[in-house]
């Protein structure tokens, strides 16, 4: 599919879609309650459907209405419908569910599309095999059988925090005590905390004993719970930026009080020179001068690929720190934004864990690519929206955001989308 965006003066009013991360959280907990929950304020991108999918077939009983999931969680482990699990392009799909699928005793295959086996799983592989269980991998498949005993785990800080979360889904409902060891550097610690926010909901109870100890008590049980998600702020972050660069956008349907590591746009957009205003469960973007700033990703790593738009349109140089993990998402985001920002005139370098944004901006002449990444689409998209051209490849966005071109038109932008 591809997109021409015309250069529009933005306005109007967009409500952001919700937290795909925590809709993740709660349909995984919801189905390991021994009871009905309802998760509302739900959005059906591939990602949460892929994990509604997989639920499914660990036996949990699930309905989808229009915006609302009704739960009917596993007694057990028994119930396994079956035992190969397609989880598609969604990396917390897979490392969330190959420690609970484990406790099925089955052997159990996960596959997926694009990068997704590509990317990194060896924290698993060591785990499982510490632990004398079956774990194999090629680029097809990962394949595992028995579970995952209760103890005490150390794993790096500085990869991927949802190796973490898949733990702390699973540890809990063993029947001794466990602790996580991190060690430094820890990054993502926010996604950490968003996940030990949903277990509480659920009643799950995880200690933190340092900065870097997780204590996980053993003979839990997940209990039923309805829950709303929350607006997501990675999701935000492109109607943000779009109101930075181009003119004001009425946003809405976000808690300004969440745990998101991805609301660090708004401290981003501040540094960068724009009013960031709250009002009335609208927040407002203004600018009149974007000046460039330091970055630091490494509690918002899905933020860096719009925030080289942001900084492509802002005087100065901006230096992005801690960036490394980006070239290990669904494309290598790093190179990506190299050749699709140098189409319109901002030229970045890069090294194994910094970028540097030199600011320039022109009209492409040339056709902008998706590289089979919905982050990559949609900031190319917010550039577009000033400067006008083309994408190829914007079907990526159904992986995460299917509502964001039209999102883009309700906010004044002129999209005409085909095949």
């Amino acid at each position: 599919m591809k997109a021409v965006i015309r250069p529009s003066k933005a306005g109007g009013s967009v409500k952001i879609p919700p937290s795909k991360s925590m809709a993740h959280r709660a349909i995984i907990c919801a189905s390991l309650a021994d009871g009905k929950s309802v998760i509302s304020n739900i959005d059906y991108s591939v990602d949460i459907t892929t994990t509604i999918e997989c639920m499914r077939k660990l036996g949990a009983q699930i309905i989808c209405g229009e915006s609302t999931v009704t739960v009917q969680g596993i007694k057990n482990f028994d119930s396994l419908q079956d035992s190969l699990i397609q989880c598609n392009e969604s990396g917390s799909t897979l490392r969330f569910l190959i420690p609970v699928f484990s406790l099925t005793n089955r052997r159990v295959t996960f596959t997926g599309k694009n990068r997704l086996l590509k990317r990194p799983q060896k924290i698993y592989e060591d785990i499982f095999k510490n632990a004398g269980l079956h774990f194999a991998q090629d680029e097809e498949k990962i394949e595992i059988q028995g579970a995952l005993p209760s103890g005490e785990y150390t794993l790096s800080g500085g990869v991927s925090s949802q190796f973490i979360s898949g733990l702390l889904f699973t540890l809990p409902m063993l029947a001794e005590n466990s602790k996580i060891h991190i060690l430094p550097p820890f990054e993502s610690r926010s996604y950490i905390d968003l996940t030990i926010q949903m277990l509480a909901k659920f009643g799950i109870e995880i200690a933190w004993e340092d900065d870097l100890t997780l204590y996980i008590k053993g003979g839990q049980k997940y209990k039923a719970h309805d829950e709303t998600v929350e607006g997501d702020f990675s999701q935000f972050a492109f109607f943000g930026v779009l109101s930075a660069i181009n003119s004001p956008v009425d946003i809405y349907g976000m808690d300004p009080e969440s745990l998101q590591g991805d609301k660090q746009i708004l401290e981003i957009l501040s540094q960068f020179g724009c009013d960031v205003a709250y009002q009335n469960g609208i927040y407002r973007i203004s600018a009149e001068k974007l000046t460039s700033a330091d970055i630091d990703l490494k509690n918002c790593p899905d933020l860096g690929p719009v925030l080289c738009t942001l900084a492509a349109f802002s005087n100065g140089t901006t230096r992005v720190y801690n960036a490394g993990r980006l070239r290990l998402k669904e494309s290598d985001r790093i190179q990506a934004m190299e050749r699709e920002c140098a189409k319109f005139g901002c030229t970045i370098t890069s090294d194994d864990n910094e970028m540097i944004i030199h600011n320039g901006y022109s009209v492409p002449t040339e056709t902008l690519y998706g590289w089979k990444d919905h982050r990559i689409v949609m900031a190319c998209a917010v550039a577009l929206s000033v400067l006008g051209g083309e994408i190829d490849g914007c079907e990526a966005i159904t992986k995460s955001y299917p509502s964001f071109f039209e999102d883009m038109k309700k906010a004044g932008i002129e999209v005409e989308l085909y095949d």
